[in-house]
């Protein structure tokens, strides 16, 4: 089987950690970075005789992500026990949630969603040896902190089909979910984590292949690379003529590469029972009315706002609506000069961010307003696209004002015949070969022109206008 008969097939269970006061089932406050095992509680540490009571500002939030999902929200809604033993449960179990969860079905981009569901998160391990965070021989000890955090599982159907797709469509959901305000969703303080079940099928095939899971990633590069390792790793074993085992598995960034980490578990693994503790969940009108007067403009609303009421190009609109920090910094450029067409801030917004990698714009030492003055200079044609771009450089590296800049390095632009005829005159005259050309109609040698009256004005000249000039002067229609 060719390397071109393979398909992947992916999709992702999304753990996020919702933006509430205190935990899922105690009065516990949530903390980040708290000195360890200080956030506990006889409920939280699962201690006898103590007993859950669920959040309602968390199901409040579960509520308005399956509304911005569009999913069908459930009038009743249940948790289970789901039973397994690690060092990080106390209790034996996670309460979750099984076969009534809050939201079902539903659709973001270009992804159906699955389900949605609340649940408590687990405790933290640190590693000592290799990780260097705790002292001691290879041992792990356990932070009780983070043990009964508000979770809500974002489960996808498995649609996508690449490494590159699975990180853009998690960017839209992180706008998404930064948008609603129910997370902070930083993925390196792992209020964020993804797991990717992958799985390769012969292109044109309905059957899904056995399926692999990779953990706990907590970065857009990290989930790309750890899925684009895996489909390769899956891909050698099939064309080697050797079976796929199914089981859950953990990326190296540092080494790239995938190690197993124990048998994938189905649910009946599980042993799923109903929570005795806690009563169901019954979703009244007045709690979706609340939820729905609470959803801000979503991604997606945000896109179509920009293509009809800003007539920004589709792949603008997509950009900014899918990158809240963007698209923030975007709508601060138009603010800064309302003079200013948005497609053109758009154009200088996506120029900045093609300069700063994995930085955003709103981080860098541009600022919107210095961006803005930097497009409308262009715009009045003060100085040019090749100036311009040359400012853009310096304003990265140092900030600055552009017209601060523009006087400091002589970059106005050379225009008007009065200045520029005498230059596009001795250009034309230093190239008499391909001024006859020129003259005989064949444009194609005016690029040389061009860039001999760039060159003699440092790059401060409009092409257009020397353009004009070199007809003019040779008496071009």
């Amino acid at each position: 089987m060719t390397e071109v008969d393979l398909e992947p097939v992916i999709g992702l269970e999304i753990h996020v950690q919702l933006r509430t006061a205190t935990k899922m089932f105690c009065g516990c406050a949530l903390g980040f970075g708290e000195p360890p095992n200080t956030r506990t509680c006889p409920v939280c540490l699962g201690l006898p005789g103590a007993l859950p009571v669920a959040n309602a500002e968390a199901i409040h939030y579960g509520l308005m992500i399956g509304m911005a999902l569009e999913s069908t929200l459930a009038s009743v809604s249940t948790f289970h026990r789901k039973n397994y033993f690690y060092p990080d449960l106390p209790k034996g179990y996670q309460i979750s949630q099984f076969d009534l969860p809050l939201c079902s079905g539903g659709r973001l981009g270009e992804v159906n969603i699955h389900r949605v569901h609340l649940e408590e998160d687990a405790a933290k391990l640190n590693h000592a040896g290799a990780s260097g965070r705790i002292e001691g021989a290879d041992s792990s000890i356990v932070d009780f902190n983070r043990g009964g955090t508000p979770l809500a599982e974002i489960v996808t159907e498995p649609e996508l089909r690449s490494a590159e797709q699975a990180g853009e469509w998690l960017r839209l959901l992180r706008t998404t979910l930064r948008t609603l305000g129910v997370s902070d969703v930083n993925m390196e303080e792992g209020s964020l984590r993804c797991d990717a079940n992958i799985s390769l099928r012969p292109v044109g095939s309905e059957q899904l292949g056995t399926k692999t899971e990779l953990k706990n990633m907590n970065s857009f590069r990290f989930i790309e690379r750890g899925i684009r390792a895996e489909v390769e790793r899956q891909r050698a074993l099939i064309e080697a003529g050797e079976s796929v085992t199914q089981e859950t598995l953990h990326f190296d960034p540092k080494s790239e590469s995938i190690t197993s980490l124990r048998s994938k578990e189905e649910a009946h693994d599980y042993r799923y029972f109903p929570e005795p503790d806690l009563p169901p969940i019954v979703i009244t009108e007045a709690m979706l009315e609340r939820a729905k007067a609470a959803l801000p403009e979503l991604p997606q609303a945000r896109e179509q706002r920009y293509i009809e009421h800003l007539s920004l190009s589709p792949e603008s609109a997509r950009l900014f609506a899918w990158r809240a920090e963007l698209a923030e910094y975007f709508d601060s450029v138009c603010a800064s000069a309302e003079s200013l067409k948005p497609q053109i801030a758009a154009n200088w917004v996506t120029e900045l961010q093609g300069r700063l990698g994995d930085q955003e714009a709103e981080d860098s030492k541009v600022s919107p307003a210095a961006l803005s003055q930097l497009a409308s200079l262009v715009e009045a044609s003060t100085i040019t696209q090749g100036s311009a771009k040359q400012i853009l450089d310096e304003l990265v590296a140092n900030g600055g004002e552009p017209s601060e800049i523009v006087a400091a390095q002589g970059l106005e632009a050379v225009g008007g015949a009065d200045e520029l005829a005498p230059i596009v005159a001795a250009a034309l005259e230093a190239n008499p070969e391909l001024t006859a050309r020129l003259r005989e109609g064949d444009m194609k040698p005016i690029g040389v022109i061009i860039g001999e009256v760039m060159k003699e004005t440092r790059g401060r000249a409009d092409g257009k206008e020397v353009t004009a000039l070199v007809r003019e002067q040779l008496g071009l229609s």
